[in-house]
């Protein structure tokens, strides 16, 4: 298991993380403390949940299930859900945040979080009450790093400039949507990420199970898993060719003897600015063949095929402007040497 350091921060993830969307629904006690002691015993230390996933019991069941071991763990968990039906119980305002931690920190049964998530854009509260709100948190030591997930490019960049010219404790993490079939983040917030040295922390790197090996090409619904249930699986974020983009993927995985999971999260964690790929299972068994993407290297013809069928759109302004370093270089007259 290789770890690396998030962004510009001192500390240090696993390449692969856990992500347990899946306790309390679809997994349960026992099968949350197999798989979480797995991942221990592999080296994963990371685990991602929320104060939403099952109303909180997924970080109940995450916290009891690392235990004595929870100085072992770097946990991630975020805040923005409504966890009550009021109207202060949702949204990232500075009540709901500093009530929400008191109940992530008492659900995971410790004392402090190591990375604390923005889950959503809200609208309604200004982001210097947010980040003033979060960096309390940090100076308090309730928690230790902060981060934000879903963000435009825009807001990303408003976010860290209002930090740095306010003094205030900054995002070091960024949790972004990123897959073969969903690239649309290489845009304007990869090279955002990279410019401000924000670790980028991937959830659905294997598309809700479509990169699993689960389909084939054509294949929308498989029985037992969350397309039957409607849950966690949308295809409207999807590359136009995504069945295309599958079947590269199925064709890759044959010729190396590998999951085509492993296949589609290793090309994810060799890409650059990303410190960690959020891996979620129902099982132990399941999490267990997605870990073998950890500790080897995609081919470079194989990364090449895959990044060709999976090539998003050109799009403006950069589809324009992608020549003009070239003009420029070309339109200078160099001096006559003889």
């Amino acid at each position: 298991m290789e770890f690396r350091r998030l962004g510009r921060s001192g500390l240090k993830v696993s390449e692969i993380c856990l992500g347990t969307m899946t306790f309390g629904h679809g997994t349960d006690t026992a099968e949350a403390e197999r798989m979480v002691g797995a991942a221990l015993d592999a080296g994963v230390m990371f685990f991602d949940t929320a104060d939403g996933y099952s109303d909180g019991e997924s970080e109940m069941m995450l916290g009891r299930a690392l235990g004595t071991r929870r100085r072992e763990a770097v946990i991630a968990t975020k805040v923005f859900n409504a966890m009550g039906p009021g109207p202060n119980d949702s949204g990232m305002s500075r009540s709901h945040i500093m009530n929400a931690v008191e109940d992530s920190l008492r659900r995971l049964g410790t004392d402090y979080i190591d990375l604390y998530y923005i889950h959503h854009v809200d609208v309604q509260t200004p982001l210097e009450e947010m980040l003033r709100a979060f960096d309390d948190l940090v100076r308090q030591g309730k928690i230790r790093y902060s981060g934000c997930s879903n963000y435009e490019a825009w807001r990303l960049m408003e976010a860290l400039w209002i930090s740095d010219s306010k003094g205030l404790a900054r995002f070091e993490a960024y949790q972004p949507q990123y897959s073969l079939v969903v690239r649309d983040i290489e845009e304007e917030l990869v090279p955002a990420c990279a410019l401000k040295e924000l670790g980028m922390v991937v959830w659905s790197p294997l598309a809700g199970g479509y990169l699993s090996g689960k389909y084939q090409p054509g294949e929308r619904t498989v029985a037992g898993s969350r397309s039957a249930e409607n849950w966690a699986f949308s295809t409207r974020f999807f590359h136009p060719q995504h069945e295309a983009i599958l079947a590269e993927l199925l064709a890759v995985a044959r010729e190396l003897g590998r999951s085509p999971a492993q296949v589609a999260v290793r090309w994810i964690v060799e890409q650059p600015q990303v410190a960690s790929a959020i891996v979620g299972a129902r099982t132990t068994e399941q999490f267990s063949d997605t870990l073998a993407a950890a500790g080897w290297q995609l081919p470079e013809q194989m990364r090449k095929r895959l990044e060709q069928v999976s090539a998003p759109a050109k799009r403006y302004p950069r589809a324009m402007e992608a020549t003009m370093a070239a003009r420029r270089d070309q339109a200078v007259r160099m001096p006559h040497r003889p």
